[in-house]
């Protein structure tokens, strides 16, 4: 019964995380206000920063809350071992690259398009899983990601509404923007969480030591991209220019929301995240429709969503399938 009970516990958990994080960052993207807008660069170091503040704090709970055996560990772990810690400043600097990426993403796509483009990265994952890993994937799994394919084909297939043409040819080069960032994005998930796999097997550390780790590259990197990209913006207006409620609530989701997968990932099985995916999928399509009003469903989205939602459930049908690591 209790086992039961953490099973629907981590579907609500991981169908709130995927869903609100998408939602609040498509709306943070889209909102109107007075003053300039939030910079995207600017809430991936904040985020980078939280994640390392959180995860601290849970290596610390782990040692009974000892200051001197945080210390230890750290300085153990991280100054002592600077090989093993620098292996850590390849999927870092990739990861990173991949948050700003999806900001780009939710700022020229709708969250429906989004969600189910984004599961492409099923795919990559899988891919680099058989090439850096060794593993052999079934049929039902190479079936699913043909019709993965398929899927993400059919929705992001023209729509032939007519509608103003100088309009039209601007939201044409939006969405090609917002497809190739969440492409790159989905290639640079695939590698770095097989390749962040491939390092948590090798070695014995803790997770939370190793995303500390990350953290540690991914603030760096943050702040070299946000003043190379942003450095004009963020002398003239800082760095918090124009933070929100809505604002902290996205970077606090996008720090936070790999810790929450992290700790409920080991009681959701692939039918589990088959059905998260899924309701993330449905509930996303519906906000953008009622609430966000940037979206307007068509019969070819509506049959790519189903395919990939099929193609979801098929791939974690037959033996263990291609995880996607938790990075906090």
């Amino acid at each position: 019964m209790a086992s039961a009970k953490l099973k629907y516990l981590s579907l609500g958990v991981l169908v709130f995380q995927t869903t609100s994080l998408v939602l609040t960052m498509r709306y943070s993207r889209t909102l109107q206000g007075d003053g300039p807008r939030y910079l995207a660069s600017s809430a991936v170091v904040v985020a980078e920063f939280l994640k390392i503040l959180t995860c601290v704090g849970l290596v610390f709970k782990d040692h009974s809350y000892s200051g001197r055996a945080l210390s230890s560990i750290l300085r153990q772990e991280i100054i002592h071992k600077p090989m093993e810690t620098l292996k850590l400043a390849i999927p870092s600097g990739i990861y990173t690259l991949q948050n700003n990426l999806l900001y780009v993403a939710l700022s020229n796509l709708d969250a429906a398009t989004y969600q189910v483009t984004y599961q492409l990265k099923i795919l990559t994952t899988a891919l680099f899983s058989v090439s850096m890993l060794g593993r052999r994937l079934g049929v039902y799994q190479w079936l699913s990601l043909l019709i993965l394919m398929a899927g993400v084909a059919l929705v992001q297939w023209p729509s032939d509404s007519p509608s103003d043409p100088q309009k039209e040819q601007l939201t044409a080069g939006s969405q090609f923007v917002g497809l190739v960032a969440v492409l790159v994005a989905c290639c640079s998930s695939g590698f770095a969480g097989v390749y962040f796999e491939k390092i948590l097997k090798e070695t014995k550390q803790s997770v939370w030591v190793r995303n500390i780790q990350l953290g540690m590259f991914g603030l760096v990197f943050g702040l070299f991209g946000m003043l190379a990209y942003d450095g004009d913006r963020v002398q003239e207006h800082g760095m918090f220019q124009g933070y929100s409620m809505v604002t902290w609530i996205v970077v606090a989701l996008q720090a936070l929301g790999g810790l929450v997968i992290a700790a409920v990932i080991k009681y959701a099985d692939n039918i589990l995240k088959g059905f998260a995916t899924s309701l993330s999928i449905i509930l996303s399509t519906l906000i953008s429709y009622f609430w966000l009003e940037d979206f307007e469903p068509t019969s070819v989205f509506f049959l790519g969503a189903v395919f990939v939602i099929m193609a979801t459930f098929l791939y974690g049908y037959e033996s263990k399938p291609a995880t996607i690591p938790s990075r906090a």
